[in-house]
Parts: C-alpha cells; sequence; structure tokens
C-alpha cells in the first residue's frame, strides 16, 4: 500500500492534484480518521487554575480532543472533510459518525465554554483559530446534508474566532516571525479567505490593516537563514503568502520584488529542508516546512504566472517529504497529511 500511495503521488505532483485518484484519497482520509477519536498520547495547552481543572483531552475539549493536540485534530477533521467533498464516493457510515459525534452541537458549546475560563482565552492563537476558520469554510461547501448541519454547529466558534482576531490584531504591536505556530502572517492567512468569504469587514479590515503595518516595508528578507531546527512554516514565505492575499497584483509584483528579489531569477534555489530523527515531534516539523514553502511558491506563481519556476522548487519540497505522511511514526502521522494534501491541492 505504502509503494502505491508513493508511485501515485509522485506522479500527481508532475500533473495536477485534481487527478488524486479515489483510492489514494482514501488513503489519506484513513490518517486523521484513525486518530480523531484517539485521545493518547495528547499534548494539552491550557493553563490549570485549580485542582479541579485537571481533566482529561476529551473532557476539556470534546471536539477536538484527538490527533494528540488540539489544531491538528482541527486540520485532520479539515481533511477529511475536504476529502469527503471532492470524492463523495469515500462518504461511508464510518467516517459521518465521527464528524456527526466530534462536531455536534453540544460538543461545539463546550469548545466555546473553554475559552471563556481564565487564563485561556489565547489558547490556540492564532493557528488553531486560522485551521477552525478553513474547516468552517469546508463544511459550507459541502453539499451533503451533514455539512449544512455541521456548519451549523462550527459557527458560534467560528464566530467567537472573528471576534477574538478583531480584538486581539490592534494589541498585537510587533508581527510574530517564528517558523511555528505562533506565526503571525500564517495566523492571518486563512482567516484573510474566511473574511472575504463572508463579506466580513470587520475581520478583512484589520487584517489589511495590520499585515501592511507589519510586513509592508519590509526588504531583502534573509531567506539564506531558513530554515530554523524546528520550523514547519517559513516566516518569509508566509509573510509572502498573505502579502499576496491582501494586495492588488500590481502591488504585490512591486513589493516582492523589493522583499525577495531573488525569486525573479531563474536560477534561484532552495534546499528542502531535511529531518534527521521523524520519532522527533520537533525534529519533524521540517516535513511540514517543505509542504507549507510548497502551497506558498505554488500560490506565487497563481498570482505572478512569469515565476513559474518557482514550481519546480515547491515540486522538489513535495518530493522531499511526501513519503513521511505513511511512514508510521505518529509524530509526524497525526498531523502531515493535513499538509500534504493543501500542498497538493494548491498546485
Amino acid at each position: 500500500m505504502k509503494f502505491l500511495l508513493l508511485t501515485f503521488l509522485f506522479a500527481a505532483i508532475g500533473s495536477s492534484a485534481q487527478e488524486i485518484s479515489p483510492v489514494e484519497a482514501k488513503r489519506l482520509l484513513s490518517l486523521p480518521l484513525k486518530c480523531a477519536q484517539k485521545e493518547y498520547p495528547n499534548k494539552m495547552g491550557q493553563v490549570l487554575n485549580e485542582r479541579g481543572d485537571l481533566k482529561s483531552p476529551a473532557e476539556l475539549h470534546p471536539a477536538f480532543y484527538g490527533c494528540f493536540d488540539w489544531h491538528s485534530s482541527v486540520h485532520g477533521h479539515w481533511l477529511m472533510v475536504k476529502i469527503l467533498n471532492k470524492y463523495p464516493e469515500l462518504i461511508s457510515d464510518s467516517v459521518l459518525m465521527v464528524l456527526q459525534t466530534n462536531l455536534s452541537k453540544a460538543n461545539i458549546q463546550k469548545e466555546i465554554e473553554s475559552f471563556g475560563v481564565k487564563n485561556n482565552g489565547s489558547f490556540e492563537r492564532t493557528y488553531g483559530w486560522n485551521w477552525l476558520l478553513k474547516l468552517q469554510l469546508e463544511l459550507e461547501s459541502w453539499s451533503h446534508p451533514l455539512g449544512r448541519e455541521l456548519s451549523a454547529n462550527l459557527k458560534p466558534l467560528s464566530d467567537l474566532f472573528c471576534s477574538k482576531y478583531i480584538d486581539f490584531l490592534p494589541k498585537l504591536n510587533y508581527a510574530i516571525r517564528s517558523g511555528d505556530h505562533i506565526n503571525t502572517a500564517f495566523g492571518l492567512t486563512f482567516a484573510y479567505d474566511y473574511a472575504l468569504a463572508h463579506s466580513n469587514d470587520s475581520l478583512k479590515t484589520i487584517i489589511e490593516k495590520r499585515a501592511r503595518d507589519f510586513y509592508f516595508n519590509d526588504k531583502n528578507y534573509p531567506l539564506h537563514l531558513e530554515p530554523s531546527g524546528y520550523d514547519f512554516l517559513s516566516g518569509g514565505f508566509e509573510e509572502i503568502d498573505i502579502m499576496r492575499r491582501i494586495l492588488t497584483k500590481e502591488e504585490f509584483k512591486v513589493w516582492l520584488k523589493k522583499f525577495a528579489p531573488q525569486l525573479f531569477s531563474k536560477k534561484f534555489k532552495l534546499e528542502p529542508g531535511l529531518v534527521s530523527d521523524r520519532s522527533d515531534g520537533h525534529l519533524v516539523h521540517l516535513d511540514g516546512l517543505n509542504f507549507s514553502r510548497a502551497w506558498c511558491l505554488y500560490g506565487i506563481t497563481k498570482t505572478l504566472p512569469e515565476l513559474k519556476h518557482l514550481n519546480t522548487i515547491a515540486d522538489q519540497h513535495i518530493q522531499t517529504s511526501l513519503p513521511n505522511i505513511v511512514d508510521g511514526d505518529y509524530m509526524g502521522e497525526h498531523w502531515l497529511a493535513s499538509f500534504a494534501l493543501l500542498a497538493l491541492l494548491s498546485k
């Protein structure tokens, strides 16, 4: 099975992500499906204010307790819905039951309540918030009746996160440029897509303003200093990914020539991140970096087709890490499928 999956996926890189076969889509679907209700191991992230706050992951977060941590569970649910949306023939009672159980109205209400607990209002800011809004959009686009039910269930949590963005962003004096969960640029991308889709002018406006505040005057970004050892996001490319959204094509081209002029050279090279130990939950982040760089590079060429030479670099990054979504080690397996799928679908 692993050989067949890799044979197909490497072929998909050279053609179109739309050609992912139902067989391979089913394999991708199986990865988050098998951990969506797997409670342990689990990395918790909330503050315990008193002894009574010490509860199991499923008690604290009944919707998103699986797949090792809250945000991985969220984007694992996105992957499941995305594949069912594109391949309705893969819909089964088992996957529908997992989605219906986890994303019940009662469970989402419990998730909402968790953000009102003292010292926990910043939980998953902004990485998990960003992915949650992407899941919301996917549920809304799913024509299956369950899509309508679950999107309605999730909407109050999405509304809460929109409000949290609007409240938080004016207070953030400086962008967070690290290559992990707290990266500000990445945390604005899917949220901006959501704002556009929902005509949420308040969210759209604050994201546009803060992105300009943080990044518009940046020049000559030192891409040669990336990656850091634990990165799964590129500070530089995530900055590009949000700016290509908020700027006009003409503005973006001018900005990019100042920010990363080396990208305009057909001789530009960028080595993929190399992982030395995939059983280490931090070191395996670099597989995620390769996928996230790829979706950013593909995004650049969609906006500026004259930079299509960057697609080759994106392909190389995917080829480096694709085998590791099926390597069987939980440290990568619980989340890398989502990153891989998004990279493939971005081509």
